[in-house]
């Protein structure tokens, strides 16, 4: 495998970070994980755990069903709750049975696992310390662009809202209104003009729905639209459904749902020009989102992508989907891909700039391996590059 200089890369880096007029970010689970959020396998372990009685028998016998199309992969959570809404859209909520587990069954267990969801993920924030994702914020606040600041994520947690409130940056997300905010497609598509009051406020899309979303009923109609509810004292309570991953409604729903809209929106705005989006904590394991993210890369020339990677394996996995893609940078522990060609960190004190700069920011020497794969070092490397971290300090606190 052939070496490639992590200096001159860093370098390169610091010039894009500099330099750029658009940027834009993309955050998976890895991020939420870096602050103590549970990640996938674990919150599908706690679910399984804490599930008892029909419920966990419904459970298995969904987990049973999907394993042998997941293989080699474990089935998760996500994947379970996705098959319990299509045997709930195929049975119509009703008595009929698919794989021995009845639609009305289905809508009970779904509701279970939310509610099992919520619990766990708010008592993991509450535990949580959002000093890192609010130095973010406030950088990201700062950073005089002439384009709209968009973060996108997979994350239904609500540690990104809760650090941009408790900062004072105003954000966006679609939803307007006070008492129940409701999505309002035509203010993600329409394009901000320089005057507009908003152009300087974060744009967040939370493309796997939140814990704060629910589904609401109109009582005449029987329809059911999406509504944003601050904060539930006690989830067990609240007779709306949760909105979180994964629905079918996103894909196939006549109206425009939020899923369908931020899809839309991330498209768009991967194809809309010189670009340079950044992705941490996301593992490229959403084939739907992955095919977005390609399509855009082969056609917008203008797109550069820049990967943070928490493990050595995540970066061989995607050079085997993204070797042709010379617009896709690559950045893991001890391994990246450049210009398509996937190599070996080399790093030589002799190619810094003088003896004297400093390198524990993204290179541990010790361990011998790049640390911008951890969400809390790539705030660290952002802020210590950025000449700002008085102003940062002044925001956040």
């Amino acid at each position: 495998m052939s070496k490639i200089n992590l200096v001159r890369e860093i370098k390169e880096l610091k010039t894009h970070l500099a330099y750029s007029k658009n940027i834009g970010f993309f955050f998976g689970a890895g991020s939420s994980c870096a602050l103590g959020i549970p990640n996938i396998e674990q919150l599908t372990n706690q679910i399984e755990a804490e599930l008892t009685g029909d419920p966990k028998v419904n459970f298995d016998k969904i987990k049973a069903d999907l394993a042998p199309s997941k293989a080699p992969l474990k089935v998760n959570i996500e994947d379970i709750l996705n098959q319990i809404r299509r045997i709930r859209e195929l049975t119509n909520e009703s008595a009929k049975v698919y794989e021995g587990v009845s639609g009305i069954a289905c809508k009970e267990l779904d509701k279970e696992i939310c509610i099992k969801i919520y619990n766990i993920i708010v008592e993991k924030e509450e535990a949580a310390n959002y000093d890192n994702t609010k130095k973010f914020f406030a950088w990201l606040s700062l950073w005089n662009i002439e384009y709209t600041k968009e973060v996108f994520t997979t994350n239904y947690d609500l540690i990104i809202e809760k650090s941009l409130e408790s900062s004072g940056i105003p954000y966006f997300d679609g939803f307007v209104g006070s008492y129940e905010p409701f999505f309002w497609q035509e203010s993600i598509e329409s394009i901000v003009s320089k005057l507009d009051i908003t152009k300087n406020w974060i744009r967040l899309w939370k493309i796997h729905g939140s814990l704060s979303w629910f589904w609401k009923e109109e009582p005449i109609t029987k329809t059911q639209r999406i509504v944003r509810i601050g904060k539930v004292d006690k989830i067990e309570d609240e007779e709306n459904e949760l909105v979180i991953y994964p629905s079918k409604e996103k894909y196939d729903s006549s109206r425009k749902q939020p899923f369908i809209a931020y899809f839309d929106r991330l498209k768009n705005y991967l194809l809309g020009g010189e670009l340079l989006f950044v992705f941490s904590g996301y593992s490229f394991s959403d084939q739907h989102i992955n095919e977005i993210i390609f399509n855009c890369l082969r056609q917008n020339a203008r797109l550069t992508g820049l990967v943070f990677f928490y493990s050595d394996d995540e970066v061989e996995n995607l050079h085997k989907l993204s070797s042709s893609y010379m617009n896709l940078i690559v950045f893991g522990p001890t391994k990246g891909i450049i210009n398509g060609n996937l190599g070996d960190w080399n790093f030589d004190k002799n190619d810094l700039k003088n003896p004297s700069e400093k390198f524990d920011h993204y290179w541990h020497e010790a361990d011998k391996k790049l640390t911008l794969g951890d969400f809390n070092s790539l705030v660290n490397f952002l802020i210590t590059n950025s000449g700002r971290k008085e102003a940062i300090e002044t925001i956040i606190s």
